[in-house]
């Protein structure tokens, strides 16, 4: 009984201690972030939510393409039109982080950038997720992501839900309960008229966690339901890969994740399996009174891409997913870890669970190889499209895919860098096949065309924020630039 006690008494004393710890720890952080003249985070955000809601008019502009990024969200109009759209982004220049809350959408066919800005709208951020659907005319539908202070000494991640609404051309702000705590680095696809949304993390700077729950947000009465998923869930992670084919089957796959192995070290995983979420029978029903759900344990067929973190997946209507880029972690000791980063695109049947990784085919060797190589593209014939950027374009043709290369500036941290071949010392950063290696580029399909937009590279110490737009398609002439 006396031990009992003494351990009792030991736990609150260390509870006491760690309190002080804490509020030292914010007492020191409050002190340099008035050295810096740094306001308090939440002061910051709460000016974005707070700022002149009398009109909700949104005005369109014809503009420059977005200026280099990263952690962006993009999506393709949901309707018949070759139209993409980008939200927010983050770009750290060597000193400084500045997170954007910039509306982007981009006409391909008239190969026009347009920013779209309103007083009503998300505050700026990063990592967060949008996807479209065409009910009412079609909506884009926005979740969470953070806000990083230029010091990156502060972090605000929301949890708020947004959708515009594209025939009103408005931004509107949903109070719906019960929906998923604050994060970013989560994922959310759109399915059987609800999305539903999984992972991410939240990090504050004093302690982070990672999430694996599984959230659903009904478009037809608009409420949020935790989906509690028979089977093995997936463990806790973000940046993961998501996508939910024709049959409403949802793919999670990849993703990143960290853990305290000593004291100010911890160590990541780069996760490299593949779960299914499946709707149990019609007459199924959870604990909450709506159908069951079901986690699976994939075993993907193919030539899967080697691990890797920050790869971008976009899913097409053939049922294929693409995946292009990422980087996998080697590491050197406890605390230096170097990255390889990725220009390598793969697909997955959804259907088949078959992966197959892409190779431009040179026009002399088109055979049946090649041939399913241009299955893979979903319409027999395209019409020519431009890729917008702010440089020169380059036109590369393999015969197989055409590729049109912008030649867009990019942000270096540490010293100037370009997407161009040799940005980032003797790395070969770019050939006409595609584009360079890179994490967290945003990518979409749309009319057919795979886009791949920004992303980061690093070599060595130096940092490459990009700003250049691909396009990938199975066409059967040259791409034309107006």
């Amino acid at each position: 009984m006396g031990r009992k006690d003494k351990n009792k008494k030991k736990g609150k004393g260390a509870e006491k201690t760690s309190m002080k710890t804490d509020k030292k720890l914010i007492a020191k952080q409050k002190k340099l972030l008035a050295k810096l003249g740094e306001e308090d985070i939440e002061n910051i955000v709460a000016k974005y939510e707070t700022k002149d809601t009398k009109s909700s008019d949104l005005t369109e502009i014809v503009c420059p393409p977005p200026t280099a990024r990263v952690n962006v969200a993009i999506c393709a109009h949901p309707a018949d039109r070759e139209e993409i759209f980008i939200h927010g982004g983050e770009f750290f220049n060597g000193q400084q982080t500045m997170i954007y809350g910039d509306f982007y959408s981009y006409n391909a066919t008239k190969n026009e950038w347009k920013t779209l800005k309103s007083s009503i709208c998300p505050a700026p951020r990063s990592g967060h997720q949008m996807v479209s659907v065409a009910t009412d005319g079609g909506q884009l539908w926005l979740f969470g992501g953070e806000y990083a202070s230029p010091s990156q000494l502060q972090f605000y991640h929301f949890r708020d839900l947004w959708v515009y609404r594209m025939a009103k051309k408005q931004w509107e702000k949903l109070n719906a309960p019960n929906g998923p705590s604050a994060r970013s680095g989560h994922r959310m696809v759109v399915t059987r008229k609800k999305l539903f949304v999984f992972g991410g993390f939240h990090d504050n700077n004093a302690s982070y966690r990672y999430f694996n729950d599984l959230y659903a947000f009904s478009l037809e009465n608009y409420t949020w339901t935790k989906i509690e998923a028979a089977g093995t869930s997936p463990p806790a992670r973000s940046g993961c890969c998501m996508v939910a084919n024709a049959d409403g089957k949802i793919l999670i796959w990849g993703g990143y994740s960290k853990m305290n192995v000593k004291k100010e070290i911890d160590r990541g995983t780069t996760h490299t399996d593949m779960y299914a979420l499946v709707a149990d029978k019609p007459d199924a029903k959870g604990q909450s009174g709506q159908p069951g759900y079901k986690w699976t344990s994939v075993k993907p067929n193919g030539k899967k891409p080697a691990p890797r973190s920050g790869m971008a997946v976009a899913l097409a209507p053939n049922g294929k997913a693409y995946a292009f880029g990422g980087v996998m972690d080697t590491e050197e000791d406890e605390e230096d870890v170097r990255g390889l980063f990725s220009c390598e695109l793969h697909a997955l049947d959804t259907n088949a669970c078959t992966w197959r990784k892409l190779e431009l085919a040179a026009k002399s060797r088109k055979s049946a190889a090649s041939k399913v190589a241009d299955a893979d593209m979903e319409e027999e014939e395209e019409k020519s499209k431009p890729v917008a950027d702010a440089g020169a374009k380059v036109v590369s043709d393999d015969g197989v895919f055409t590729m049109t290369v912008g030649g867009g500036a990019s942000g270096g941290a540490a010293s100037k860098g370009t997407s161009g071949k040799g940005a980032a010392g003797d790395s070969d950063t770019l050939d006409l096949g595609g584009p360079s290696p890179r994490m967290n580029a945003a990518t979409v399909v749309c009319k057919g065309q795979l886009y791949v937009y920004g992303g980061l590279f690093e070599s060595g110490s130096r940092q490459y924020t990009l700003s250049d737009l691909y396009s990938l398609g199975k066409i059967t002439r040259r791409f034309k630039t107006n």
